[in-house]
């Protein structure tokens, strides 16, 4: 199983008790899960690994426009359906668009962790926005702590970038399949120094489906970089 200085991730002790801030579980609501049948299914794995509780954080975006209620009654279904013993909690993943200032505004908002300040947020992959640090410091004027979901994955971002957000108040959410180089070469490398870092405060799988959760279990993993990302993981 070791080569290399590798370790296969089904082997690691990651998800042994992990929290997972970041998931595409909920059935039916966005780019993930299309099934609640595959959402229990992924819930079997997950138990079968030790992960301890799951973060339900579907899309919501203009291009999504999920609303808050349908995602609770959505929530409120599968929790029907799963009587296993990981815990299940709701936020979502927004958009840095005008529907997230939409319901910023209005407070019409699903908050990520126990303590109801953060906000799990993304921006565009592929170039950057002239109004990222405006909408960046509303949430924070809000009273929220904005969590950038997978900040290794935006290539256009420098290391003067990721100062400039860490400075600001935003957090990291570190993606597991970026440790194994599942979104490319580029993104793992800023996965790696931003752990070096200390940068990251949230780790998620960022799941869409059972095969993706495969996928990433066979994968193999530096150690030393795993022994950073269970410090995330607290």
């Amino acid at each position: 199983m070791f080569s290399f200085g590798k370790i296969k991730l089904s082997d690691s002790s990651i998800f042994n008790g992990l929290e997972d801030f970041h998931s595409h579980v909920l059935p039916g609501v966005d780019d993930g899960v299309p099934k609640i049948e595959e959402s229990l299914q992924i819930l079997q794995l997950y138990e079968s690994l030790g992960v301890r509780k799951l973060w339900l954080t579907p899309h919501i975006m203009e291009d999504i426009p999920n609303t808050t209620n349908a995602l609770k009654e959505k929530f409120e279904e599968l929790k029907a359906h799963y009587s296993g013993p990981i815990e299940l909690r709701l936020a979502a993943e927004y958009m840095l668009d005008s529907l997230f200032i939409s319901r910023l505004e209005s407070k019409d908002l699903l908050p990520l962790g126990d303590e109801k300040q953060n906000l799990l947020v993304e921006t565009s992959f592929w170039v950057g926005s002239n109004i990222l640090y405006d909408m960046l410091q509303q949430t924070l004027s809000a009273g929220y702590f904005p969590v950038l979901a997978h900040p290794e994955r935006f290539g256009y971002m420098t290391e003067a970038d990721y100062d400039r957000l860490l400075t600001m108040g935003v957090k990291f959410q570190l993606n597991i399949p970026s440790l194994m180089g599942l979104y490319g070469m580029a993104a793992q490398k800023v996965a790696d120094a931003l752990l070096q870092k200390g940068a990251y405060s949230f780790i998620g799988s960022d799941l869409h489906s059972y095969n993706q959760a495969q996928k990433i279990l066979s994968g193999e993993v530096k150690k030393k970089v795993l022994r950073r990302a269970v410090e995330v993981r607290g």
